[in-house]
């Protein structure tokens, strides 16, 4: 879709080009006399047969064919190779002192609920492990906790504080787990 953007605006420069050429000088004073005053504001502009076709071309063809009128165009019309990047795609322009200016004002966010991760465990002690996990969640089973613990990586508990997320984290780590806390 850029591509063809592209494309119609290459076209839209061409036909300028033209227009202020020489000939188009002569041949507007001739047609001056030909000239119908432009449509009123709010009624649509009645489109050009030929450019309507052109654009319809243009709109059905796929990317890589897009590609290839680029190509060809830029040949025929002699365009420099230049890149296309959308302005609005990097964001609007600030200054680095006033973003630095609006970090320092922000307050930091201080961390109140912590996640309790499982990455990994020692296969000698996964027995215990297991044991422990069923002991530490309540709700448990012994053949919850075994698939709880096998699934490693996984998250332990969620939004809870950070004195708690230690705690859990040192009972499992003593029980031969790997153990984050994010």
């Amino acid at each position: 879709m850029i591509a063809s953007r592209f494309v119609l605006r290459q076209l839209t420069c061409n036909a300028t080009r033209r227009m202020f050429s020489a000939e188009a000088a002569a041949a507007a004073t001739e047609g001056a006399k030909n000239l119908t005053p432009p449509p009123p504001e709010g009624v649509a502009k009645p489109v050009n047969p030929k450019l309507e076709s052109i654009a319809n071309s243009i709109a059905g063809l796929n990317l890589l064919e897009v590609s290839e009128l680029s190509a060809l165009l830029k040949s025929k019309l002699n365009l420099p190779e230049t890149s296309f990047v959308p302005q609005m795609a990097m964001g609007p322009a600030r200054p680095a002192a006033a973003a630095e200016e609006e970090e320092e004002a922000a307050p930091k966010k201080v961390q109140t609920s912590f996640k309790v991760k499982l990455v990994k465990f020692d296969e000698k002690q996964k027995v215990a492990l297991i044991k422990e996990v069923k002991n530490l969640l309540e709700g448990m089973n012994l053949v919850q906790a075994k698939k709880f613990v096998e699934s490693a990586p996984t998250v332990v508990k969620d939004d809870i504080p950070k004195d708690e997320a230690e705690k859990l984290k040192e009972a499992l780590t003593k029980a031969g787990a790997v153990v984050e806390i994010e």
